[in-house]
């Protein structure tokens, strides 16, 4: 029966892996070892699995099918020091690995392998500290339990407003929330973070480690693997929000309530996300309004709420079920998650004008209509920020490069069935993102040299585009301490 499952394993990585050329037949065979050598190593609060278990599925599975690859084995660790065994056998071996947290990774191979899958999911639990106001979060939970476990003690911390999303990328990569005017990005609220070097050490890194920390807020996962992040803590009440959905009929007055709250609106309880979706040939608006307290004050959101809409999902509710306000009317992404493939990208803005609106709604349309069949979604999501989101942090970090004001962002997210439409959809994101952005410039937006939000940038970004004028710090810092580029194993973005 072990020789049979052998065979059958080997066999299905080739049948999954070969075509691509991803992986050859002795990188199948070394993998394979390593796996075995890790299994042989771990406690039993640890375990690794082979194709064929529904826990390697588990394991393997992310948030959109292009992002997933079919590896050697997967280990789910269960101790900090089982994570440093492993990773030492992988330097040592130099067998490819990747670092799952929620698997919503949309760019192939950033948090997937032909190797040897890392899924952090037993990371999951969650610690408040009412003494230091703190809460210690495993990188392998997802936001939406994170909310939910802190309710109880009234208070909340920064992070994805996107159920089914983990902790790890968040933390790592930047973090923009409800709660960003308020109280910043997700690593600005950093605390600490537990780190597996790539030698396989565990370390505790804060700012009295000034490179590492100031590497880890931004710099994802080239510096080791954090298993868990401590944060700070805001008092949290219930708050109000929701989403309205309005059809293309509606484009003009939506329009020109979103210019006028990202002009106008400067209270940093308050904000707008708006989605321009292509529905059947036409265009569909929804927008999530949010503000941190039980009700808001009079004008903030009238605007909004006076259009005629075609569905509505506002009210006073806890943070938690704020990430959980999809209208019956908008198609759930969560449902591509089995076979669609998908791509994010992302652009600055400094002001939404309605102009530049009215140009984001026809680049919607035009896609939707050019790429027909071929695209299942073609979502553009208008995110609105205040100038002042980057004063929140007390130190510098990887990203963004500079803190001298902040931007509001678009966000395109364009999801697909069939491989042989990959370079086409590809190119029709990038083509559009880049489009919409010599428009801000030509406007007089200054917006040309931004950096890239990495957790959002799609697979065509250059890593100097990511982290601009910080590259070079970064770089020593990868060099100092990781000198064999173990790391360098894993996909995502390299330094």
């Amino acid at each position: 029966m072990l020789i049979f499952a052998s065979i059958s394993f080997v066999l299905a990585a080739i049948w999954g892996l070969a075509s691509s050329g991803l992986l050859g037949i002795r990188n199948i065979l070394r993998d394979t070892a390593a796996c075995s050598e890790i299994a042989g190593s771990i406690s039993s609060k640890s375990a690794v699995y082979y194709n064929g278990s529904s826990s390697y599925m588990k394991d393997n599975h992310h948030w959109i099918s292009s992002s997933s690859q079919v590896s050697a084995c997967s280990f789910e660790p269960g101790t900090t020091e089982d994570l440093a065994k492993a990773l030492k056998i992988l330097g040592d071996t130099r067998t490819p690995f990747a670092i799952k947290s929620g698997g919503h990774a949309s760019n192939p191979g950033f948090s997937s392998t032909p190797g040897v899958q890392i899924a952090m999911s037993l990371f999951s639990d969650v610690t408040f500290d009412p003494d230091s106001q703190t809460a210690t979060v495993g990188t392998g939970a997802t936001w939406d339990v994170v909310y939910r476990m802190l309710e109880k003690y009234g208070v909340n911390v920064v992070g994805g407003k996107v159920a089914g999303v983990g902790v790890g990328g968040i933390v790592l990569g930047g973090g923009y929330s409800y709660l960003t005017n308020q109280y910043g990005l997700a690593i600005d609220n950093v605390v600490a973070y537990e780190l597996v070097l790539p030698n396989g050490t565990v370390t505790t890194v804060t700012s009295s480690n000034p490179d590492l920390f100031f590497g880890l807020r931004g710099g994802l996962n080239n510096f080791g693997i954090v298993t868990y992040v401590t944060l700070k803590t805001y008092p949290q009440s219930q708050v109000w929000g929701g989403s309205i959905a309005y059809d293309q009929d509606q484009l003009k007055a939506v329009k020109a309530a979103t210019a006028k709250f990202a002009a106008n609106v400067i209270d940093p309880k308050a904000s707008m996300y708006s989605v321009y979706k292509y529905v059947s040939g036409k265009l569909v608006m929804t927008c999530t309004l949010f503000y941190n307290a039980p009700t808001y004050p009079d004008g903030i959101f009238d605007d909004f709420l006076a259009i005629p809409h075609v569905d509505q999902y506002v009210s006073t509710r806890s943070f938690a079920s704020m990430i959980k306000t999809e209208l019956p009317s908008t198609p759930d992404l969560s449902l591509y998650s089995q076979r669609n493939r998908g791509v994010f990208n992302v652009i600055a803005i400094e002001e939404w004008t309605e102009s530049l609106l009215d140009d984001v709604a026809k680049e919607v349309l035009f896609n939707g209509d050019k790429l027909g069949n071929s695209a299942t979604v073609v979502t553009y999501e208008l995110r609105t920020y205040l100038t002042s989101i980057y004063d929140h942090a007390d130190t510098p970090s990887a990203y963004p490069d500079s803190r001298e004001r902040g931007y509001s962002f678009l966000a395109l997210f364009y999801a697909w069935n069939d491989s042989r439409d990959d370079d086409l959809v590809y190119d029709a994101v990038t083509a559009s993102s880049n489009y919409i952005k010599q428009l801000a410039i030509a406007a007089g937006q200054d917006v040309a040299n931004v950096v890239a939000y990495p957790n959002n940038a799609d697979p065509s970004t250059s890593i100097e585009d990511i982290y601009g004028d910080n590259l070079a710090r970064l770089q020593d810092i990868k060099k100092a301490v990781d000198p064999d580029n173990v790391m360098g194993l894993a996909g995502g973005w390299k330094i």
